[in-house]
């Protein structure tokens, strides 16, 4: 393979996006959404990119690599012809969905544009009825790209490129015959893009038989956190943000708080919401003229203002010695964001802390983050109700004893007059004001209850021990495993690789974390973590694969039926297209 190499770091200088060959819609869409510089690998893909060039990119999650493809490659796309032009593999359906919004979010100013995502789990009727209506970017799982092109709703005649995104865990899940299947199927003439964090042998000779004079470029994302920056996660769907930011305002005991935003119009929302409940934040953003935002910042450092909410943007160059907390109201877009977000705080020596808030789709974000400051975040909890109160109890009584050292004669002449015409009760006067001045809001917090989070990790799988049927015993982590029963079996033309992916896509259960499959003819067997979350089992239950239901029970110590005489690969496939997959 005749190819160029180069290497970066997340230090090497890069320009701007108006320095690389993009098309004027799709540096209308960046100034939008507020990027600025780009990351490493945006800066060395999307030239290479858009010369028509293959690419082979070795780059963790969080890198920004989603924007390096999709950039370049959207600038050469078509709108006016209907169909597929460029098609996108992807491990799970999460990230396929993830990487769909993000080309929709790209291609925001590209008049009629369409991305479509496509994925085992999600019913056929919504994937058809978008490749019909002329999708231009396809991004899928390998399951269901291969039912779609099998059935041909998916037309291959017009596609220009194919991106294959996080290559090496397609290979962990055991999609690579799939991914090869689907390679065969596509036109000679393409643009072909592959993406892996790792390059493992068979990565590298599939790269090798159909990338073609690649460059090849390689990213190290390093970390340079503050070792004084306490870093913690919340799980939240987004519809609770906001609650959830108040409530860690009244536990946190901080002097400045930067709280970070995707969007403009967010920031202002989220500043509003604040100021409703007292506190005294203000919105910082692309949209404010010169002296306001030099105004805005003197307020913080004259500590007139103590929450600043801002965008990546409107937030470079910020230098306030006092912010104590960085707040990720949204999650940045890759690791070396979190980094310059997070190193606002813990600044001459002080202890800084940083929370991070993540929604189920964003799991990847926060293992990207722990892979490069190479350790893991720690879980945000929240004190008892009773704790709180005790606290809110005390900055109370500390304002009080700030505020009564000051002059307080004109408010104590209008208290004599109302005093003299109602002839009420001091105490209850007092108490009234305090309502007025919270928001009339009650005083004491009443306990919420938490929203059921998944585990993020039931832990590592490591060697089997031996133990009795139905339960096996993990060294690694000592994670106890369970047995459990599905109804789907060889007859049913389902391979190991497809059982995998379903779990892995629907649960959240990472392969490494499964244990041993043992086929047979109508029924299968699978260990999996016993500390399985009830969602999760919930979820598997609802899972088809290959056209069955899987219908997951507890393996109970039922007759083991009769095993076919036959050998599988780790997570090996059946070759037999004949039946649809709903696999991911």
């Amino acid at each position: 393979m005749n190819n160029e190499e180069t290497g970066s770091s997340s230090e090497q200088a890069v320009g701007t996006f108006s320095d690389l060959p993009l098309s004027p819609e799709i540096r209308e869409a960046i100034e939008a959404i507020g990027y600025e510089t780009p990351s490493p690998i945006q800066a060395e893909a999307i030239p290479y990119l858009a010369e028509g060039r293959d690419l082979l990119g070795v780059a963790q999650t969080g890198t920004g690599k989603t924007a390096a493809f999709a950039l370049p490659l959207l600038s050469d796309l078509d709108t006016r012809a209907g169909g597929p032009q460029i098609l996108c593999l992807a491990p799970t359906r999460e990230l396929a969905i993830q990487v769909a919004e993000a080309f929709e979010t790209f291609g925001q100013r590209m008049k009629n544009f369409r991305s479509l995502s496509i994925y085992g789990g999600d019913e056929y009727r919504r994937q058809i009825k978008g490749l019909r209506e002329g999708a231009h970017v396809v991004v899928g799982t390998p399951g269901r790209m291969m039912d779609h092109l099998r059935k041909g709703t998916l037309k291959t005649d017009k596609i220009k490129a194919l991106i294959l995104d996080e290559a090496d865990e397609m290979l962990s899940m055991g999609f690579i015959e799939d991914v090869e299947w689907i390679l065969e199927q596509m036109p000679e003439e393409r643009q072909t893009a592959l993406f892996s964090a790792t390059m493992p042998s068979q990565i590298k000779k599939l790269a090798d038989k159909y990338l073609k004079d690649p460059a090849e470029i390689t990213i190290r994302v390093k970390a340079t956190t503050a070792s004084n920056t306490r870093q913690r996660f919340i799980q939240r769907r987004n519809p609770e943000k906001t609650d959830t930011l108040i409530r860690i305002l009244e536990v946190e005991d901080f002097d400045a708080v930067l709280v970070f935003s995707r969007t403009k119009n967010a920031t202002s929302e989220i500043a509003e919401s604040l100021q409703g409940k007292g506190y005294a934040a203000e919105a910082l953003n692309g949209d404010m003229a010169q002296n306001l935002r030099e105004k805005t910042l003197a307020r913080v450092k004259n500590r007139k203002i103590d929450i600043l909410v801002a965008t990546d943007v409107a937030a470079r160059g910020l230098d306030v010695d006092r912010i104590s907390h960085v707040i990720n109201y949204d999650a940045p877009f890759d690791v070396e964001s979190y980094i310059h977000r997070i190193g606002r705080t813990g600044r001459a020596g002080r202890q800084g802390d940083a929370i991070i808030f993540i929604n189920g789709r964003e799991n990847r974000i926060l293992k990207a983050i722990e892979r490069t400051v190479r350790s893991k975040l720690e879980k945000y909890t929240f004190p008892s109700t009773k704790e709180l109160n005790e606290r809110k109890i005390q900055r109370l009584f500390a304002r009080l004893d700030e505020t009564l050292g000051k002059d307080l004669s004109d408010y104590k002449e209008v208290l004599e007059k109302y005093l003299e015409e109602k002839d009420a009760d001091p105490l209850s006067i007092a108490a009234a004001m305090a309502f007025l001045e919270s928001g009339n809001q009650p005083f004491y917090l009443k306990a919420v209850p938490q929203p059921k989070q998944r585990d993020r990790e039931w832990g590592d799988k490591g060697r089997r021990n031996d133990g009795p049927r139905g339960k096996s015993r993990f060294q690694s982590g000592d994670l106890a495993m369970q047995s459990f029963r599905l109804e789907v079996g060889e007859s049913h033309g389902v391979g190991k690789g497809d059982i995998v992916g379903a779990i892995a896509n629907e649960a959240g259960i990472e392969p490494k974390q499964m244990g041993k499959i043992r086929m047979f003819e109508e029924h299968s067997f699978i260990e999996l973590p016993e500390s399985m979350p009830k969602d999760a089992f919930q979820a598997l239950r609802k899972i088809w694969v290959r056209g069955n239901k899987l219908d997951i029970s507890k393996d109970e110590g039922r007759p083991m039926g009769k095993r076919k005489p036959r050998h599988f690969k780790k997570f090996g496939k059946n070759k037999n297209f004949k039946k649809s997959s709903s696999r991911d």
